[in-house]
């Protein structure tokens, strides 16, 4: 089986992935939102295939039964704040956190965790280049995805050496606010088109799944 220590590797080196799976999917009409069918597959498998090529390697944060994502392959990130478990469903700056220390804890070299939701199916395959050229051009702390006029917080490459000051962030003040990283850290926008597809596009309704699908009949 491929695990995540075999999936790809970043021209950069020491990149991680994280898939940020723990949300509650309210809005799916009973859907299990990451294994909603999608083009015959289910949506979080594209995200993985693209993530896949952008690190070295790659795990899932979700909160909820671990074994429905077994067959993925992948690592399971459970949240937590380095010192202790936090309650499920914190939101997904608790997500990058514990991504962060789990990144850290892999050792081998990796000094980057690049981030990606996992109701994105059209997830760009060249973020972690692009954010890599973006942090360079305006000397930034991390880089985050935009597009159509919009920044994409929870789209992004973070470095490993800013996991305290997020924990400070997330487990002393309680943010949950993806938002908030604009405000806190040195952020490089990379920007994208939004036409003819909005490459961050995200899945949260039945009907934006029903749009993914007629989106990926067109090709």
């Amino acid at each position: 089986m491929r695990t995540a220590e075999t999936t790809g590797r970043n021209k950069d080196g020491g990149v991680a992935g994280l898939i940020l799976a723990g949300g509650r999917g309210r809005r799916m009409g009973g859907l299990d939102k990451p294994f909603a069918p999608l083009a015959g597959r289910p949506l979080i498998a594209h995200v993985v295939a693209r993530a896949t090529p952008q690190v070295a390697r790659l795990a899932i944060n979700a909160s909820g039964e671990a074994s429905r994502f077994a067959g993925l392959g992948l690592p399971l990130v459970a949240d937590s704040t380095g010192g202790g478990r936090i309650e499920a469903f914190a939101g997904p700056l608790a997500g990058v956190l514990s991504g962060l220390d789990w990144a850290a804890a892999r050792g081998g070299g990796v000094e980057w965790l690049a981030v990606f939701p996992a109701d994105t199916p059209f997830l760009p395959v060249d973020f972690v280049e692009r954010a890599f050229a973006a942090l360079r051009r305006e000397g930034a702390e991390l880089a985050c995805a935009a597009s159509g006029g919009r920044a994409h917080p929870v789209v992004a490459l973070w470095p490993l050496a800013l996991r305290e000051r997020l924990r400070r962030l997330v487990v002393e003040e309680g943010e949950r606010r993806a938002a908030r990283l604009l405000e806190t850290f040195r952020t490089a926008r990379v920007p994208y088109a939004a036409e003819p597809i909005d490459p961050f596009f995200n899945v949260n309704t039945p009907d934006d799944l029903a749009a993914a699908e007629r989106l990926l009949a067109k090709g």
